[in-house]
């Protein structure tokens, strides 16, 4: 189970409010739970096409709830339901139409979400088979199906599992966070057209409540400025090598070095200009679907394949000089030939 709010912000959170201790418990939880979830039996696939169904948990942290919504039925009126369904289908379409992928698993699965998880539960996350959304305290945090990036962040652990296995510890967790954030970004951004230049470039900008200072989780383009809050802390993330954090918390800091391959990702899609998820993102696509990438590589080594992949491309050397220079542009060296 992955969450999008980072542990080392909610034990921060944790400590100075013990009203929201119980948000603390979700980080020392999550690794248990995954390894549960890993050993039991896939659900059936559905056949092709986009399938959604929608459950409330009716404010208790217990999952799937009860059925609201399934596919082709109307809108309920509750925002939380109606985001999570049209979320689901935005995800759904990006990889279809973009990237000819049928669901998470590739084979038609059916997309699954609880909503209304707990009461003021600060976060949301993927547990291995759904989406589970809380709604928010209402004061740090907003309600989670509001972001359709956080739901693409999310969603992509499903394909990330199911097609290439990153660790996540160290260097490899950072990618893991990051590839699910360059997706989630994407999602986003396909959903809107927006090119790269009318793209913002956060991550969780919608799902922070009026009490936070700053302007989402985490910045793409600008690693380390998304907030500096009494409450949240200051954004750790680093945005070149030179400044790697060194730390035994969040499996190694995956989500603040992430910034790095974030920026990496952000500078080679400015830099080709266009729509990100026609230039750059079928790199990273292509990527996390090579044979050849370990499951536990460095930045320098998932650098290499996508200089590779892109390579690879009908505009590729162009495309792989973008991707090349934004690798060396955050300090990580690529050590693979140039493309001819």
């Amino acid at each position: 189970m992955h969450t999008i709010v980072p542990p080392y912000v909610l034990q921060r959170v944790a400590g100075s409010d013990p009203a929201l201790a119980s948000e603390a418990r979700t980080a020392l939880w999550v690794e248990h739970h995954r390894r549960t979830l890993a050993r039991l039996p896939r659900r059936p696939r559905s056949g092709s096409g986009l399938t959604r169904e929608i459950s409330d948990a009716g404010g208790r942290e217990t999952t799937p709830g009860r059925l609201v919504r399934g596919e082709g039925d109307a809108a309920t009126g509750d925002a939380a339901t109606d985001e999570a369904y049209e979320g689901l289908g935005a995800v759904y379409r990006y990889f279809q139409q973009v990237h000819g992928r049928d669901s998470l698993d590739g084979a038609g699965g059916p997309l699954l979400a609880t909503v209304h998880y707990g009461r003021g539960y600060d976060n949301a996350f993927f547990d291995g088979a759904r989406m589970v959304f809380g709604d928010g305290d209402g004061r740090l945090f907003l309600r989670f199906t509001r972001a359709l990036d956080v739901i693409g962040h999310e969603l992509m652990h499903g394909i990330l599992a199911d097609e290439a296995d990153l660790a996540y510890h160290d260097q490899t967790g950072a990618l893991n966070e990051s590839v699910c954030d360059v997706f989630g970004t994407l999602v986003k951004q396909h959903a809107r057209q927006q090119s790269v230049t009318e793209a913002d470039w956060l991550i969780g900008d919608e799902i922070l409540g009026p009490a936070v200072q700053g302007v989402a989780l985490r910045s793409m383009a600008a690693p380390g400025t998304a907030y500096d809050d009494p409450m949240l802390g200051k954004d750790p993330q680093p945005d070149h090598m030179d400044r790697y954090v060194q730390v035994g918390e969040d499996s190694g800091g995956v989500h603040i070095n992430s910034g790095i391959p974030n920026k990496a990702f952000h500078d080679a899609a400015v830099a080709s200009g266009g729509y990100a998820w026609e230039t750059v993102g079928p790199v990273w696509y292509a990527t996390v679907l090579d044979p050849e990438l370990d499951r536990n590589p460095g930045f320098a080594a998932f650098a290499a394949v996508t200089v590779r992949a892109a390579a690879s491309l009908p505009d590729g050397a162009r495309i792989a000089a973008a991707v090349r220079a934004a690798w060396d542009g955050v300090g990580v060296t690529v050590e693979v030939a140039s493309p001819s």
